[in-house]
C-alpha cells in the first residue's frame, strides 16, 4: 500500500519518458509516479528507491526524493509564504506548500512568521497542517530540574499559561505566573526546567534564579531611572500595573532587585521617589 505523507522504498515497475512508476513489487497494481527530474541517470528497473508520498497540483499522488521538513503526525515550526481565501500556504520544503487551512488555526498566522504545525491527512485525503498540535507533541523524558530548555509558544490560555513545544516536539508549560512580559503565538523561547510533573510534562520559566534575575532587573532599573533623568517619581510601593509598564516585571521582581540595588549603595530609597546614589 502506497502511504500518503510518509518515507517508503518502492521498487521501479515501469520507466517512461517523463518519469518512472514506482510500486511495492513488480505484481502490485498500485503505482506512484517519480518525475523525470528526480530520477537518475542510471536508474534500471527493479531498482529500489527511497521516496517521500504527496500529492501534485492536479491532486494526484506522486513521489519525491527531496526532503519535507516534516511526514504525517509530526511537530515542525514553518514560515507563511502566502495567505489565501482559503487558508496559509507554508513552507515545508517540497516544490508545492502544505496548506493551513483557517480552521486550523489557532489565531490568525501572518505572512513571513512561523509557526508551530502538525501534519495531517484531512477527511478528503489530502495532506495539510494544523495549529492544534497538542495531541500530536510527546513526553519528554530525558529532561531534569533546571536543565535548559527552549521551544516556542503554540498556544496562550489567560488561565493557565503559555503553552510551548520544547524543541518543537515535547509538551511544555509557562506557568501564569511565571509570564510578566507579553507573549504571542509564535514566538521562540528559553528557559530552564522548574518542575517535570507527574505525566511527563514540563514546566518551564523564562527567568533566570531569583538570585541571578535580581542583577538583571536590577541593570534594568537602573537604566529607567537614568532615563527619568536619575530621579524614579514613586518609589517600590507603586502599583503593579505601574511597574509593569515601566519594567515589564513583576511587583516582586521589582522590589527583589530595589532591595539589592539599596543593599548595594546604587539608589535611595525615599517616601516619594527612588533615586540614584551620589557617588
Amino acid at each position: 500500500m502506497i502511504k500518503l505523507g510518509e518515507y517508503q522504498v518502492l521498487t521501479i515497475v515501469k520507466k517512461t519518458e517523463f518519469g518512472v512508476y514506482l510500486a511495492e513489487g513488480e505484481g502490485s497494481s498500485e503505482k506512484v509516479l517519480l518525475p523525470i527530474k528526480q530520477v537518475s541517470d542510471d536508474a534500471r528497473l527493479g531498482d529500489r528507491q527511497r521516496v517521500f508520498i504527496y500529492r501534485d497540483s492536479e491532486d494526484r499522488l506522486i513521489a519525491t526524493t527531496n526532503t519535507p521538513k516534516l511526514t504525517v503526525g509530526e511537530t515542525e515550526v514553518l514560515r507563511v509564504n502566502d495567505i489565501t481565501k482559503i487558508g496559509a500556504f507554508l513552507d515545508w520544503g517540497l516544490e508545492r506548500d502544505i496548506l493551513l487551512p483557517f480552521k486550523e488555526m489557532t489565531e490568525r498566522v501572518r505572512k513571513d512568521k512561523e509557526y508551530l504545525v502538525a501534519l495531517y491527512i484531512d477527511k478528503s485525503n489530502r495532506l495539510a497542517a494544523t495549529m492544534k498540535v497538542y495531541k500530536y507533541l510527546k513526553i519528554a523524558g530525558d529532561y531534569e530540574k533546571d536543565d535548559d530548555a527552549e521551544g516556542i509558544i503554540y498556544e496562550i490560555n489567560d488561565d493557565i499559561g503559555a503553552f510551548v513545544a520544547i524543541d518543537n516536539r515535547y509538551h511544555g508549560l509557562i506557568p501564569k505566573k511565571e509570564i510578566h512580559e507579553k507573549l504571542n503565538v509564535g514566538d521562540k523561547v528559553r528557559g530552564r526546567v522548574t518542575d517535570v510533573r507527574e505525566d511527563g510534562k514540563i514546566n518551564i520559566s523564562i527567568h533566570q534564579k531569583a538570585y541571578l534575575q535580581m542583577s538583571d532587573d536590577g541593570e534594568k532599573i537602573l537604566a529607567v531611572i537614568r532615563e527619568y533623568d536619575g530621579i524614579l517619581p514613586y518609589n517600590d510601593k507603586a502599583s503593579p500595573e505601574v511597574i509593569y509598564r515601566d519594567f515589564q516585571m513583576s511587583k516582586a521582581a521589582f522590589k527583589r532587585a530595589v532591595g539589592g540595588l539599596y543593599k548595594a549603595k546604587k539608589i535611595e530609597i525615599t517616601d516619594k521617589n527612588i533615586k540614584l546614589a551620589e557617588e
